[in-house]
């Protein structure tokens, strides 16, 4: 992801920030807004996480995703998503290996972040259980390990079947390769356990083992882990137990599953059996009577914590009586009984030895400061975020400094303080030009950003922007992925957008380049040819023109429906534009609010404001981005869309598409339901007109025929669609 836009912003380039509004200050419309935001990025992150082993936040900038969604679900419960993070626990296994359902759900755990969070789950407790105010609630306490939870099943105490947690409900078999790991025993000690019991725990490695296994790799030019628990998950789930077995994972019990008995009436005193079993029990599992000895140990822990042999992000918190933990019971992702108290992020200090500019596609000069390399949560950090110009002298740092860097935020940590800021350096000054081509930066009046106007002369955004060009919201060319493109830019294959399509000219030079064939070179120039026609609208948003995303480019194509049509309309705008002169007592604010009225009134179209129409005025008032649009016109054809049928019966309705679609992917069966002038949602309401159901249909469908909302096949919707809407239906 490019360093000047966030996953959201980039998957929604028109939905507004409201991640600074706090969650009582949102209006009903923007909590919508946000709670689709949160649920696409925590979604995003827990496939990176769970299915790919690559965690690209830390812990606590997750956490605080997560809390700010379960905040804003509190006051407005009735807008609770489907796929919101509340309503699921991890994410569903995406692995070759095989696929086991828990025989009881394995569940996540609430967390807290602040004592007053520890006083509330203690404050529930008393209520349910009508306790007085002096009889003590006994509650475990031990850390909370940053490892991959799995299930061991033991049957007449040996060990038959390992699945990690997945989405709870369905994980992954590991039997396997946790047969390789010494911690685990294959046959329980003793003859007092259950005849069948599923112990339950973290698999991780060891900081020191996680050293040398990337010593290992180093040596053998090998991939290195980012950290012991990426390490630990990547090793687990091996489809080779002999590559699990030489990579010293261990295990650590923390509760237990399904069990045909339980051997004590206490939390502490079943972990003490499971310990006598042979497995791993934490060394500092206690007992607390009240709040303050509970924070007390979160304290102490948190004071040992870089000094442990293994990564902890929290202690965690339990109920001690079974009775109490069976009464007290869970909600749809969590035990209530149980809370996780997280630390917050860990800070480390060194050295800022440069601060480098890195440009980004729209042209965003984002300032990076490459450290002194430093270990923070377990992983080395060499380079933190700046932000922008304003942060750098806010922070008032220089080359030289010390400072102080938290991984939070970005994929790459943040500098949060200035350890040395009276030393005498010299001032640190953000430049003006473009780092890669020497073109002016510049900052609109009210953004921190500085950008560089070389747009697609420059080698920095032109690779970024042929990214964008080729993505799966814009000309959507399978098999060009921004490793190729980078190579056929770095090669002079590809300039710009117009030489993707004269490819074809140089197949026999591709298929001799390393890495290539006949079969995939055909490949790729059979996906380029497919996309010869592509609709206006996605012409328009992979151009990539700075404040015009793909909602944007729909409603200009809504408004005039062919390419020509909207260029002559540009041509029009930026001649008016030229001939409104300011007057001699006008100042250049109030100079510039007449142009936009104007220009907003000669465009009349929803949402587009001033900045917008700028932004596409100086675009192709650039020679050379005319240039390269002319270029490609000669290359591809524009196809002209026609919106809003007026005789549509479909015209205002919403329309929800659920199940696999067979004949064409959900994108185009969504424009196909808006050119007959419908709105598609994600959810089943009941506001809800018409439901399309393909194979596989679940959940969404069920609601539809509960409330009572009529339901068509896809066959039934091309129907409707080919007859240009007229289909009779009841809606």
């Amino acid at each position: 992801m490019n360093a000047d836009i966030d996953l959201f912003s980039y998957l929604n380039p028109e939905k507004q920030d409201l991640s600074a509004l706090a969650p009582k200050d949102l209006s009903r419309e923007q909590a919508i807004v946000e709670l689709e935001r949160l649920a696409k990025l925590i979604s995003h992150y827990d496939h990176l996480y769970h299915d790919k082993d690559n965690p690209a936040i830390p812990d606590s900038e997750y956490d605080a995703l997560v809390l700010r969604n379960r905040r804003i679900e509190q006051f407005f419960p009735d807008l609770i998503r489907p796929d919101s993070p509340s309503q699921k626990v991890g994410s569903r296994p995406n692995s070759r290996l095989p696929k086991i359902a828990h025989r009881a759900a394995m569940l996540s755990l609430d967390n807290g972040f602040l004592d007053q969070d520890v006083e509330d789950f203690l404050g529930r407790v008393r209520r349910f259980f009508n306790l007085k105010e002096n009889q003590a609630v006994i509650c475990t306490v031990e850390p909370k390990i940053d490892g991959l939870s799995c299930s061991l099943r033991y049957e007449k105490g040996i060990l038959t079947q390992a699945v990690t947690r997945g989405d709870g409900v369905i994980g992954e078999d590991v039997t396997s390769n946790v047969r390789v790991i010494d911690d685990i025993p294959k046959i329980l000690k003793g003859n007092n356990w259950p005849e069948i019991i599923e112990i339950r725990g973290e698999v991780y490695m060891a900081k020191s083992d996680f050293s040398a296994l990337n010593a290992r790799q180093t040596e053998e030019n090998k991939k290195v882990f980012a950290n012991p628990r990426n390490a630990a998950a990547g090793s687990l789930r091996q489809l080779d137990p002999n590559i699990t077995a030489r990579r010293s994972l261990r295990f650590l019990a923390h509760g237990w599953g399904e069990s045909t008995s339980l051997p004590a009436d206490t939390q502490y005193g079943m972990m003490k059996m499971i310990e006598s079993y042979g497995l791993s029990v934490s060394n500092l599992l206690a007992r607390a009577e009240n709040i303050g000895q509970m924070l007390d140990f979160y304290q102490k822990i948190e004071a040992e914590r870089a000094d442990l042999d293994f990564d902890i992000d929290g202690v965690v918190y339990k109920l001690d009586q079974l009775d109490w933990q069976q009464r007290f019971g869970f909600s749809a992702r969590a035990p209530r009984f149980a809370l996780a108290h997280k630390f917050p992020a860990e800070k480390a200090q060194t050295t800022l030895l440069d601060i480098e500019i890195q440009v980004g596609r729209t042209g965003v000069l984002t300032p990076v400061a490459k450290l002194e390399p430093v270990t923070v949560g377990g992983v080395v950090v060499s380079s933190a975020t700046l932000h922008n110009s304003d942060e750098i002298e806010r922070l008032g740092v220089r080359p030289g400094d010390r400072v102080l860097v938290q991984r939070a935020g970005d994929v790459i940590p943040q500098i949060i303080e200035n350890l040395t800021p009276d030393v005498d350096r010299p001032i640190w000054h953000f430049p003006h030009r473009c780092p890669v081509c020497e073109s002016v930066a510049r900052r609109e009046d009210g953004e921190v950003a500085w950008r560089c106007t070389g747009g697609l002369i420059c080698p920095a955004q032109r690779v970024e922007r042929l990214c964008h060009f080729v993505s799966r919201t814009a000309f959507e060319i399978d098999g060009l992925g921004k490793s190729h493109i980078e190579s056929f830019f770095a090669d002079k294959l590809i300039e710009t957008p117009a030489d993707i399509f004269r490819l074809f000219q140089k197949r026999q030079f591709l298929i001799e380049r390393e890495g290539w064939g006949e079969i995939s070179v055909d490949n790729l120039i059979s996906a380029i040819e497919k996309r010869r026609k592509i609709p206006f609208d996605r012409f328009l948003f992979a151009l990539g023109i700075r404040h015009v995303g793909a909602v944007t480019a729909r409603d200009l194509a809504k408004s005039y429906q062919t390419w020509d049509n909207f260029k002559a309309a540009i041509d029009e705008a930026a001649h008016l534009r030229t001939i409104l002169q300011p007057s001699s007592d006008e100042s250049e604010e109030k100079y510039q609010k007449r142009v936009d009225k104007e220009l907003i009134s000669f465009f009349h179209i929803p949402n587009m404001g001033g900045k917008i129409i700028r932004s596409l005025l100086d675009f192709f008032a650039e020679t050379h981005n005319s240039d390269v649009v002319s270029d490609l016109l000669q290359e591809v054809q524009v196809e002209a869309l026609y919106f809003e049928l007026a005789s549509s019966p479909l015209s205002g309705k919403i329309i929800v598409f659920t199940g696999s679609l067979q004949k064409i992917t959900r994108d185009e069966a969504k424009r196909q339901a808006e050119n007959l002038g419908a709105k598609v949602a994600s959810s089943v309401s009941k506001k809800t007109n018409l439901v399309v159901a393909g194979e596989a249909a679940g959940s969404k469908l069920l609601k539809a025929k509960e409330l009572d909302i009529s339901i068509i096949d896809e066959d039934r919707w091309h129907r409707i669609v080919e007859n240009t809407g007229q289909d009779s239906i009841k809606i």
